[in-house]
């Protein structure tokens, strides 16, 4: 919704025919304050709008929350101070922790915008991206801190809340309409980028969509919200991370296995001995050649016996 400013006393309710909210519940949520927003023309004006904890030190939020003097969009923080209140449903109460917001981040296709805080918030789980496609006819829930009605000034002390039916399903755009308490259960100004979340099968929440704009509360019928599957890609990208996946559950057969068997000792492996030339039947080196040195000398002793008798006889014919 727009982003008037607000003061003076605050009334009971907000997010039109919403519930209050105890503090300690939903402690994602976010309510951005900004202290002195230049007026065209001169002078200032203070405003706030609602978001959602995404990370330890980035919130999520409308990126309408977030315009100049002339009403245009831009990628930082335009008041002089802009204050992050997490996890604290009753402002009056000390719940929570505080941060300034030091750096704005706007998406170029969606109102969806990101505001980084100057120091971590410890202590809460924050949001989780949602990452598939929306339904008509899903159920989701806002929280906010917003206003009673479109004609009242005053921003609520405590979180409301209420249950939505998304109608419609746009690229970047979502239709959501009242459903509980009341079939005209509405976000008001102020509710501005407050997040339409469900929850998984861990109970974490995951936000769907943002407060970006509608009639005048309260009302039947269809608000619009930015939707978040589809610049959840971008989001991560300036983000780093998202929340905390949900836990996983041990099936029973990995935890009835077994652990692996120890493998056995090895054995020592032999000391190194000098390799010897084998030859075939297991004979040696040495072996062979000194059966080949006693064939030498046996043939050397017949040759020479021979050739004695072969004198001999020539001596004999001669005479």
């Amino acid at each position: 919704m727009s982003v008037a400013g607000f003061g003076g006393a605050s009334p009971a309710y907000a997010i039109a025919n919403g519930q209050d909210v105890k503090d300690g519940a939903y402690p994602f949520s976010v309510k951005l304050s900004a202290i002195d927003i230049p007026v065209l023309g001169g002078g200032t004006r203070d405003s706030s709008c609602s978001g959602g904890l995404i990370n330890s030190r980035w919130v999520l939020t409308a990126g309408h929350c977030f315009k100049d003097a002339r009403e245009r969009r831009v990628a930082r923080p335009v008041a002089r101070k802009t204050i992050a209140t997490v996890g604290r449903a009753d402002l009056n109460g000390s719940a929570g922790q505080e941060a300034k917001v030091i750096a704005v981040k706007q998406s170029s296709v969606a109102d969806v915008a990101l505001a980084k805080l100057d120091r971590d918030i410890t202590g809460i789980t924050p949001m989780r991206l949602n990452r598939t496609k929306p339904k008509v006819g899903q159920r989701v829930r806002l929280i906010g801190f917003g206003l009673v009605d479109g004609d009242e000034s005053d921003t609520t002390d405590t979180m409301q809340t209420g249950q939505f039916t998304i109608t419609s399903v746009g690229k970047y755009v979502l239709g959501m309409s009242g459903r509980a308490p009341r079939s005209n259960t509405s976000p008001c100004p102020h509710d501005s980028g407050g997040p339409y979340f469900i929850q998984d099968k861990t109970g974490a929440p995951v936000v769907v969509g943002v407060v970006s704009g509608g009639p005048t509360c309260p009302h039947t019928g269809a608000d619009r919200s930015g939707r978040i599957d589809t610049v959840a890609k971008w989001v991560l990208g300036v983000i780093g991370k998202d929340g905390p996946k949900p836990a996983a559950v041990p099936s029973r057969r990995a935890t009835a296995s077994k652990a692996p068997a120890p493998k056995p000792p090895s054995r020592p492996r032999p000391t190194a001995q000098p390799v010897r030339e084998e030859l075939p039947y297991g004979l040696t080196l040495p072996i062979v050649v000194a059966v080949s040195l006693v064939a030498v000398a046996l043939m050397f002793v017949l040759v020479t016996a021979r050739s004695r008798r072969g004198r001999r006889r020539f001596r004999h014919r001669r005479q």
